[in-house]
């Protein structure tokens, strides 16, 4: 089955920055669109930034300006810029993607979440 496995979460000062990674492994067709979402406690998960195949981003608006998404296709994985940060973006962070399997089914895929805190 496929996996995702993020890294780069940690502990960070007011306006400093992170650079979250995510790779897929796994046997699989294709990987379409990948993306990062974030839960902070009392609050539902949300959809951080994504990004399709063709490279087509898409961003909440709270962390636009701020945030990048790009992806290594060829190398099946996903990373996640975050620049200026604020407190309110600490969060557990999720990778996740789209994936058309070998059996030509689509899955979403998620991993299981590097932890941003972000505090002085």
């Amino acid at each position: 089955q496929v996996q995702l496995v993020e890294s780069g979460g940690g502990l960070v000062q007011p306006g400093g920055s992170l650079r979250l990674s995510c790779v897929a492994s796994g046997i699989m067709y294709r990987i379409d669109t990948m993306g990062w979402y974030r839960q902070a406690p009392g609050k539902e998960r949300e959809l951080v930034a994504d990004i399709t195949s063709g490279g087509s981003t898409n961003y909440a608006d709270s962390v636009k300006g701020r945030f990048t998404i790009f992806r290594d296709s060829a190398k099946n994985t996903v990373t996640l810029q975050m620049n200026s940060l604020k407190p309110e973006d600490t969060a557990v962070y999720y990778c996740n993607s789209d994936i058309l399997g070998r059996d030509y089914r689509r899955r979403e895929v998620w991993g299981q979440g590097t932890l941003v805190t972000v505090s002085s």
